[in-house]
């Protein structure tokens, strides 16, 4: 019989490639759960069960955990810069979600449960310059995290640790550090700056434009992470013997202006920045140490930050550039 593997957020950007992953290897039956309708999701799965429902309601959570071995909680309510700063009750309200998934783990007995936590959780103290030391795991505590998302990522990473003491129900952890690739969204808000910062250059070059509006000064900066790195290093860590929480993350740290020059040579087009201080800009500084991830499990990013974007920028811009597709992102 094939082991059942369930996750949770598969209509989302990282939910919906792990669950391809898992998908072409016919050793294990895969279950889908998402709150969006099917309709929605960035991939669709018609060869295993989906589920369209709320997992922060309990019951939900014990039907989809029906029959599981392994489950990856990828689910929650998230975005971009602007999203999680003018939404932080909603985000923290995705705390119920791996609240009721832990539970209904235990209830069915299930042997693993993934969590997947969030670069968000650490100390906003040790953010404040551009270019700062990569973030160790240590970092989180004493505890300051973004408010709201980030606080709702470190209480759940908590209580992950809590109950494999308390239930023995095995869990592991990553944070992820700035996730981006093809196959996400691109705009309305909940997109990255990757992401982003590929559609204003290609909708620029499209419509004939100079300029392109930058969220704060462009000095801030951050690692991305390209999504293949990403489900490698998920599946390196569930795999393994260590409860620690891992960094999985790029130490590639740049600047908002390096990557818009990276994403430039990219598409061959320059533009103007015009610079917007009012907008969110979050904190001056981050990007992952790997030290622990390289010692434990003798893993790290491999995927260089041009080499993603290219991949992603000609995924953005095949999609922009369907007729359909022109005027409805112009504008953003």
């Amino acid at each position: 019989m094939k082991k059942k593997i369930l996750i949770c957020g598969a209509g989302g950007f990282i939910g919906g490639h792990l669950a391809n992953h898992f998908l072409v290897n016919s050793e294990y039956e895969l279950v889908c759960a998402d709150i969006k309708p099917e309709v929605n999701w960035f991939q669709i799965f018609d060869k295993n069960k989906n589920y369209s429902l709320d997992l922060k309601n309990y019951e939900n959570c014990i039907k989809v955990t029906e029959g599981a071995e392994y489950i990856f909680n990828m689910a929650c309510n998230m975005g971009g810069m602007g999203f999680i700063e003018n939404n932080k009750a909603e985000c923290m309200l995705s705390v119920l979600i791996t609240t009721n998934l832990l539970r209904a783990s235990v209830e069915n007995k299930a042997k693993k449960l993934f969590f997947s936590s969030s670069a968000c959780v650490y100390n906003a103290v040790k953010q404040l310059e551009t270019f700062v030391p990569g973030l160790k795991e240590t970092d989180a505590y004493p505890a300051e995290p973004e408010d709201g998302y980030g606080w709702e990522k470190l209480f759940s990473e908590r209580m992950c640790r809590h109950f494999t003491e308390d239930f023995g129900l095995e869990t592991r952890v990553a944070r992820y550090h700035n996730v981006y690739g093809p196959l996400g969204t691109y705009g309305g808000g909940r997109e990255k700056a990757p992401a982003a910062l590929c559609r204003k250059i290609i909708n620029a070059k499209l419509n004939k434009e100079k300029s392109i509006d930058v969220w704060g000064d462009g000095e801030q900066t951050r690692s991305f992470m390209y999504i293949d790195d990403c489900l490698e290093g998920t599946l390196k860590v569930f795999n393994s013997n260590f409860t620690d929480v891992f960094n999985v993350g790029s130490d590639e740290q740049v600047s908002i202006n390096q990557t818009i020059q990276t994403i430039e040579e990219i598409a061959d087009y320059k533009v103007e920045k015009n610079y917007l201080l009012d907008k969110p800009k979050g904190v001056r500084g981050r990007s992952s140490d790997n030290t622990f991830i390289k010692q434990k499990l003798n893993w790290s990013p491999s995927i260089s930050l041009k080499a993603g974007l290219e991949k992603t920028y000609k995924w953005i811009f095949d999609d922009i550039s369907k007729k359909d597709k022109i005027s409805k992102f112009t504008k953003y």
